[in-house]
Order: C-alpha cells, then structure tokens, then sequence
C-alpha cells in the first residue's frame, strides 16, 4: 500500500518535478495544524454561541489561533510522549493558552470529528484550485478548437484511416468531456460540503449535549461550509470516495489525450508535436528524435492515479459504527498528483504544435481510398445500394492491389463512368468537402460551453 507522497516520488522521480503546489501546501503540516485550530475554534465559538462554554474561553482560542503557537516540530516531539496525534496538538496549544481557557478546549468532541473536519477542509480546498485548473485547461481547448475548425485530418478507428474528420472536431471530444470532468468536481464538491462532522465517539451526538445538531450546523456555516448531513459517515467514507473515483476518471480523461498525443507524434505520423523549447534534447544518442515528454507523464498519471482511488475506495468497507482504516495519505497523495497531471496538460495543450500540411497529406495515404463511402452513397442513387456496396468493394480492392488511386480506377469502371462525369468524381473524392458536419459540432461544443463560462462570471 502506498501510503506516503514521498513514495510516490520514489517510484516515478520524472513525474513529480513542480516546486510545491498549491495542493500540496493544503496538505503541508503547517496548514494542518492551521486547520486543527480553526476546527476547534469554530468549535468553541459555536458552543459559546449557545451558552455551552463561556465566550471568554472561545475568545482566547480564537486569538491564539495562530500557526505560532502550534509548531509542527513540537507537535512531532509531544507525539513521541503520547502516541496520539490531537492529543500531542492539544497539549502543544495548550502551552500558549490561559489555563481556565484550556478547560473548554476540544469540549465534548472526539477525535475523529475534528481530524475528519480538517480532511474535509483540505479536500474542499483542493477543488478550488482543481477545478480553477480544469477551467484554464479549459481555456486552451477552447482555442485550440476555434484555430482548427477546419484543419482536415483523417479520422482513425482501430488505427486505420476511416473517413475525413477535422482537428477541431477531435479537440473538441477533449473539450466536452473536460467540462464533464469540471462538472463533477463541482457534483462531487457539494457533497463533500455537507461531509464537515461532530457526532461524538459513536456517532450519536453523546457527550456534545441537547444542542448537538445545532452546534454541529453553527460550527460548519463558521468553516465555510454547508448544513452537514446528519448520517454518520464516519465509518462510510463513501463522500472521499467518490471524490478519489472522480480524480481517477480525469486521471483517465488526460491520459487519453496523452496517448493520442503521443500517437500522433509517431514519426510514421507527425501531425502534431510537443513544443520542448529549442534546446530541449529527444535522445542522448539519437539526436533526430523528438521524445513526447508531457504526454507520456499524463499516460502514467492515468495508472497511479486509479490506483490511489482503489484504496480510498476500500476504505468503505469497515466494521460496525466507526471502524476502519482511514486513506488520509492516499487522499493526500490523490489530490496532489492530480494537481500535477494537470499542471503537466497545461502547457501541453496551450503551447502544441499542429501541423496542418502534415494532417492534409496524410489524408491522401490511402490513395483517395478513404472516400469511397462517398462514392459508394453516390452509386446507390443510381444503381442501388448493394450493388454499389459489392461494386465498391471490388474497386477498393483492385486499386489497393494494383496501388491505383481510387479515381484511378474509379475512371476506368465502365459503371462509375456510365453514372458519373469527371468534374462529379473530382468533387466526390475531395476529402475537405466530406467532414459531415464536423465543424457544426465543435462550433455547437464551443457556444455551450461559453456559455457556461459566462454565467460563472
């Protein structure tokens, strides 16, 4: 089980080369610790509000709130002594408070609620800047499909040449499901602000008094969250599961985009290409190759990612009212890396280099072979749609044996010549003037999407 990010770093060094990262500072020991207090200061304040502990003693959490006065290394050094990690930061606190104050310090609470709270602040954070950073990927799709709207390409399904597409059309595929994935978070986001928690050791609000429930709904409006739900998830955990699921599924998202990236980079291909800056090098021995870098890094987070998700997903298997095995560490490493995998996209997608020659002579590889549907639903208006098909089938077989073009020998079939002139076989086996209506999609893909963006403004 992986259960450190350092791991991580061990594992796969040239995946994680960012300086520290916003989710990755949410996640620091310093902000924790900032968390842990402002957890037990709403906490405070909420019962003062209702006359459960005096207003004083809230007053003087709340101004000794302060990452000072709850050093991580004195939290590590009390920790050894105690062996319980809220425990060793209350006593750590404790140091600097009034010491009538300190009798109302964590009143009535468990552990589990405070350090689930803090997961949940930690992980709400995060979807700030996930979906912030999904949103300027976002950005760069959104000009990438408007620059290539009719660039014409050939459409590929099971790695052959099928019909005619544009690039436009195929980023446009990325664009759509990247707002899917933004949308999820956003989904998942709502849920997992009603997960903030204060329910008591089993779950049942004993020894936090008749004003429980409202004092769990005080505390969690004081953190910037919603009306916690009142079931006791504790021992579920399926609200941090559906958050890990989702990373996978965008995990997934990306490392499509990876591996189509890569494909088209193909020497055989060269469509498109990673922009690594002039003096990048592709091979220590082979200075002709031009190594994806940033594609391959979004096909490796799509196969750590999952996996962290597996084990956050396990964890919602436990045992009667509060058990279990808690993924804190998954969860961190999770948020983390996925924070990176889109970093990695960013300049990917808004710096890539297309090459629209490139993606028009590769139409022409199949010898105008890639029309014949065309010439097939053209012949069947005259000549009926199975005989077209056997036709059809026997002229792509001829042309292909004999590396004939597809007009070629379209012009010495005694029936296509019959039914068809020369100017209408032109501009039947013209490949940009059979997209369907490709264009019409990403153009439709573009204006919701706008549209969307709009509305957030």
């Amino acid at each position: 089980m992986i259960r450190k990010i350092l791991l991580l770093n061990l594992l796969f060094p040239a995946l994680f080369v960012f300086t520290e990262s916003e989710v990755e500072n949410i996640f620091s020991n310093d902000n924790k610790n900032q968390l842990f207090m402002n957890v037990e200061v709403a906490l405070a304040e909420a019962q003062s509000e209702l006359g459960i502990i005096p207003d004083w003693a809230a007053k003087e959490f709340r101004q000794k709130a302060d990452i000072k006065y709850l050093e991580h290394k004195e939290v590590v050094k009390e920790n050894s002594k105690v062996r319980h990690g809220l425990v060793a930061r209350l006593n750590v606190w404790k140091r600097s408070l009034n010491d009538e104050a300190s009798e109302f310090l964590h009143y009535g609470a468990t552990t589990v609620d405070i350090m689930d709270t803090v997961l949940v602040l930690q992980i709400d954070n995060s979807l700030d800047y996930l979906i912030k950073d999904l949103l300027e990927v976002e950005t760069h799709l959104l000009k990438l499909t408007k620059e290539h709207l009719n660039t014409y390409m050939a459409g590929r399904t099971l790695g052959q040449h099928a019909l005619p597409i544009t690039f436009g059309k195929k980023t446009g595929t990325w664009l759509a499901e990247n707002r899917r994935n933004i949308e999820r978070l956003e989904h998942v986001r709502s849920k997992v602000q009603r997960s903030g928690i204060l329910k008591g050791a089993v779950g049942s609000y004993l020894g936090l008094g008749k004003q429980a429930i409202e004092t769990e709904a005080i505390m969690m409006k004081k953190l910037g969250l919603a009306e916690p739900s009142k079931d006791d998830w504790h021992g579920i955990r399926d609200v941090f599961a559906e958050y890990a699921v989702t990373l996978a599924i965008i995990s997934k998202s990306f490392g499509r985009i990876g591996n189509e990236l890569t494909l088209l980079q193909m020497t055989e291909l060269g469509e498109t290409e990673e922009d690594l800056g002039s003096d990048a090098v592709g091979s220590s021995t082979m200075p002709q190759k031009k190594n994806p870098r940033g594609p391959g890094a979004l096909i490796e987070y799509s196969r750590i990612i999952p996996r962290l998700s597996e084990i956050v997903l396990d964890d919602m298997v436990n045992s009667f009212e509060r058990d279990g095995q808690k993924s804190d560490d998954e969860l961190k490493a999770i948020s983390i890396a996925a924070e990176e995998m889109i970093e990695r996209a960013k300049p990917l997608l808004a710096q890539l280099k297309v090459n629209k020659e490139k993606m028009r002579e590769n139409l022409d590889l199949t010898n105008g072979l890639i029309l014949s549907q065309r010439l097939t639903f053209y012949l069947a208006e005259k000549i009926g749609k199975d005989t077209a098909n056997d036709l059809m089938h026997d002229v792509a077989k001829y042309a292909l044996e004999n590396n004939l073009t597809l007009y070629e020998v379209s012009l010495e079939n005694e029936i296509i010549s019959k039914h068809i002139s020369k100017s209408e076989l032109k501009l039947i086996l013209d490949p940009e003037t059979y997209i369907g209506l490709a264009v019409e999609q990403a153009q439709i893909i573009i204006k919701e999407i706008e549209l969307k963006r709009a509305q957030l403004r």
